[in-house]
């Protein structure tokens, strides 16, 4: 059992983290910025450190300033929480190598199902039906590109292969804006995600987004606590959630659960996780595995 941790995030978050914590009897240190030294978590948790001025960047971003906060205060492990650092596998690594504990999946699982590529590869290895696509990242021959889009069949979608959060995305519905939109795209990826790589997928134009947590521990064991429904969005990004699904029926939960657990374990995931599965007409199609 982890003795002291550092909570390397802020507000509400770090709240469910401290609260945690302490139904364990595990303590807690704070890092704050310079603007949030009087937030909540700050004043409840057992130690606090200042890790920079209100900027991110300069502070719930900076990696040296948060482990460095982790050796002052003799605390074991360091929770990111989810946003900010959570999903940068170079943080998980320099926290493993400079002796602490990653509350969180590791640096290699980050970067493999961080890459969208990549964890596409690991489902259909795993056997999980997955949306139909380009199967790798596109390249600069707009003759290949034309003929992947027809054999997909539009409408498609450009995405970022390093994206997230709603961004790096784009619908094509004829074949003449393909090639703006790809080029379009990868800008858009270079500037946000500093990776221009983009793959293409069928456009599903009315699916339910369904989601499955799944817990994984060290050992290889990983349990799913069943699903949310997560379709009603504004801009790619969830508005509601509901849990169970108003939608789903007893036999395509034990499938869909059953898939979440398989992806989880052929990519070596420990810690809790959330597999996201878009379901169509026709059947459930699995789109990522986030930290």
């Amino acid at each position: 059992m982890l003795d002291k941790i550092v909570i390397a995030n802020r507000g509400e978050i770090a709240l469910r983290i401290l609260r945690a914590c302490r139904e364990l009897g595990i303590k807690t240190v704070a890092v704050h910025s310079t603007a949030d030294y009087n937030l909540k978590h700050v004043l409840l948790a057992d130690e606090s450190v200042c890790i920079g001025p209100p900027a991110s960047q300069k502070s719930y971003l900076n990696m040296p300033a948060i482990i460095s906060a982790a050796e002052v205060t003799d605390a074991v492990g360091i929770h990111p929480g989810y946003g900010f650092l959570s999903e940068n596998a170079d943080f998980a690594e320099r926290v493993e190598k400079s002796g602490f504990t990653f509350i969180g999946p590791r640096a290699d699982v980050i970067r493999m199902m961080g890459d969208k590529v990549s964890a596409i590869n690991v489902m259909k290895k795993a056997g999980v039906p997955c949306v139909p696509g380009s199967g790798g990242p596109l390249g600069d021959v707009p003759e290949e590109n034309h003929r992947i889009a027809r054999d997909i069949g539009y409408p498609v979608i450009i995405k970022a292969s390093g994206g997230g959060g709603g961004r790096g995305m784009r619908v094509v519905h004829t074949e003449a804006s393909l090639l703006n939109a790809i080029a379009v795209t990868k800008s858009e990826a270079h500037a946000a995600f500093n990776n221009d790589q983009v793959y293409m997928e069928k456009f599903l134009e009315r699916p339910r987004h369904i989601e499955f947590q799944v817990l994984a521990d060290n050992y290889g064991n990983v349990i799913h606590l069943g699903e949310r429904e997560c379709s009603i969005q504004r801009r790619h990004q969830k508005v509601v959630e509901e849990c169970p699904s108003p939608v789903m029926t007893t036999e395509l939960r034990e499938t869909m659960g059953a898939a979440a657990v398989r992806i989880a374990k052929a990519c070596g995931y420990e810690n809790a996780g959330t597999v996201e599965f878009l379901v169509d007409a026709e059947t459930f199609r699995c789109e990522r595995l986030d930290a």
